[in-house]
């Protein structure tokens, strides 16, 4: 599912990180951090989101092997996904807002549009 992006870490890690990231944006809403994980997490949530449109049990619970949090896999399904139903797609956006100062790394906001 993630892009070819390795992050500076190995397999379990980076999936162990973009999960809980992914989970933190479809809580808040919105999230703050490097462009290039915010590339990786973006289609991740949309795909969460498209899950959550269908509605039914085998959608619910592939959401919830993602999704780190239960509360969040049903705000998702409650919540967000009735917001989408008639869009087909592109339901996070990706705002670049400069470099970091400590290392100079690109950082971006990403949140539900």
């Amino acid at each position: 599912m993630p892009g070819t992006r390795k992050l500076g870490k190995d397999t379990a890690a980076r999936m162990a990180m973009l999960r809980q990231q992914t989970t933190d944006l479809l809580d808040k809403g919105r999230m703050e951090t490097t462009l290039s994980r915010a590339k990786e997490i973006g289609p991740m949530a949309e795909k969460m989101i498209t899950l959550g449109k269908a509605a039914d049990l085998a959608s619910y619970r592939q959401m919830l092997s993602f999704i780190t949090r239960e509360d969040v896999a049903k705000k998702i399904k409650d919540e967000i996904a009735p917001k989408y139903a008639d869009r087909s797609g592109g339901y996070t956006r990706i705002t670049r807002i400069g470099t970091r100062r400590g290392d100079a790394a690109e950082m971006a906001v990403i949140e539900l549009v």
